[in-house]
């Protein structure tokens, strides 16, 4: 895996183990719920799981026959103390919807909400569950006591981990008995399966041309998808003085006709060599995914468009209106190739309509500031609709989007309404509407205040032999989320 897959904090669920931008299967810890392979909700520790009709209150019973690697059982108690503590530990979830938790007796945990929460089964699913009795938040990431599948052997701090089976483990046995992970720069990874040293070696389109003897490349479909944000309101600055808003893609039109002439095919192909799909949402194939979202690329219709929009070509095959030439300065995250190469295409496919473009890198310390006024290449994917939310309801000091001026009130309503609501399938047709309910939302037909271009394979090297158990549609990260059933792996005999 790659160097920033190795966890700053070690394997503290407290301290972001499991969760975050990436997330996976803690491996050394149980969870209450785990995703199935269609992304709906399956249990691991929870037995039975139900919600109080005002959504407050969630009461999950969890199994008897669970016990941590130093032998004493797992209760509700390490459940609630689980919880309370990310609560107030965690920097990199959000728990402001959790009030407490609370156990009412060995086996059953009771969550007391501040705002309903229907999604809550997917936060369930990335929490590691903490023993109460042996956690020291100093010394516990390095030296973890769970209940998983696995347990930690050794952990030589940048450069490798080894996990080894539990033999105490309450479900099926893991066939892999030991599985060691190694950090490494791409490059050094491609030179280590070269050696036959490793027997997975993380990799991406730019190396998808070699072959190595031995070894064949697997490529994962994900929802890790490349979008750009288009800033939906015009020019202005907010109230600490930073610049927001665009003059050209404030006009609905213009993003509407931005989204047609993209062919985001051509990029699959040239960019990567083939290894990804066209992305039309943040959430293509997930269950609360609206096949609203997708486009047809129509570069004759996006030209309509942007000639109805006042946009007309002017005899340098740049579109000019009032004076005031079409053009865009598109950013993307300094020292990503496989980004930069994407707003490069991208550019080239918009000066086609006649908008000019400029590219440049930026960091990500000034990256969210210039977002509110450039478009900027973002990447995200993740196994819940909050991911939905998080982009595109409003906040409520700012009245706009977090991350890119936009606000839509009914977008708002059903996003708001899918988490109240008291059941998880229904909510999911409440955040399909908030895609596009018939009349407005945010695919092409409503506010288009993003254009999503491709979903990027996760490719690795597998040595021959190595049978990598079936992968779930993997999220935004390429690192833990294939090992997340490692321990279903195994070797040809």
């Amino acid at each position: 895996m790659g160097p920033t897959s190795e966890p700053e904090a070690g394997f503290d669920p407290a301290f972001g183990w499991g969760a975050g931008e990436h997330v996976h299967e803690p491996l050394i810890q149980s969870t209450l719920t785990v995703t199935n392979p269609d992304l709906t909700i399956g249990y691991d520790l929870a037995t039975d799981t139900s919600v109080s009709e005002d959504g407050l209150t969630w009461t999950v019973t969890i199994r008897k026959d669970v016990q941590f690697t130093d032998g004493e059982p797992l209760t509700a108690g390490d459940v609630a103390f689980t919880y309370n503590t990310v609560k107030e530990t965690s920097s990199v979830n959000d728990f402001t919807m959790l009030d407490r938790a609370e156990a009412l007796d060995d086996t059953t945990v009771v969550f007391h909400m501040t705002r309903p929460f229907s999604i809550w089964p997917y936060t369930m699913a990335a929490v590691g569950i903490l023993p109460e009795h042996a956690y020291d938040s100093r010394t516990y990431g390095t030296n973890p006591i769970g209940s998983g599948r696995y347990m930690l052997k050794q952990w030589d701090q940048g450069q490798q981990v080894i996990l080894e089976a539990n033999p105490d483990y309450y479900g099926e046995a893991p066939k892999m008995k030991q599985v060691t992970i190694l950090f490494m720069e791409e490059d050094a990874a491609f030179l280590a399966a070269q050696a036959g040293q490793v027997d997975v070696a993380y990799t991406s389109a730019t190396y998808s041309y070699q072959n190595i003897d031995g070894y064949e490349l697997a490529a994962y479909e994900t929802v890790d998808n490349r979008g750009f944000n288009l800033p939906a309101v015009p020019e202005g600055t907010d109230e600490e003085g930073r610049q927001t808003g665009n003059d050209f893609t404030s006009d609905v039109r213009v993003r509407r006709a931005i989204n047609l002439g993209i062919d985001r095919q051509e990029m699959i192909d040239h960019v990567l060599n083939g290894y990804g799909s066209p992305a039309y949402s943040v959430c293509d194939q997930l269950p609360w995914y609206s096949e609203a979202s997708e486009v047809a690329y129509d570069p004759k219709e996006a030209g309509k468009l942007l000639d109805e929009a006042g946009w007309r070509m002017g005899p340098d095959g740049v579109r000019e209106k009032d004076g005031v030439k079409a053009s865009l300065n598109l950013l993307f995250s300094t020292g990503d190739s496989v980004r930069q190469a994407l707003v490069e295409d991208f550019a080239d496919q918009m000066e086609e309509l006649g908008i000019a473009c400029t590219t440049e890198g930026v960091g990500w310390d000034a990256a969210y500031d210039r977002a509110l006024a450039d478009p900027l290449l973002w990447g995200w994917g993740a196994h819940t609709p909050m991911e939905l939310y998080n982009i595109y309801h409003t906040e409520e000091k700012s009245g706009s989007a977090r991350y890119s001026p936009y606000g839509n009130e009914a977008v708002d309503a059903y996003m708001d309404q899918a988490l109240a609501s008291g059941d998880l399938e229904e909510s999911y047709a409440l955040w399909q509407k908030a895609q596009w309910d018939g009349t407005t939302g945010v695919t092409q037909e409503g506010d288009v205040p993003w254009v999503w271009l491709v979903n990027i394979d996760h490719l690795y090297w597998v040595r021959d032999g190595l049978r990598v158990a079936e992968q779930k549609i993997h999220p935004h990260g390429h690192g833990w989320s294939v090992v997340n059933n490692v321990d279903q792996w195994s070797w040809e005999e």
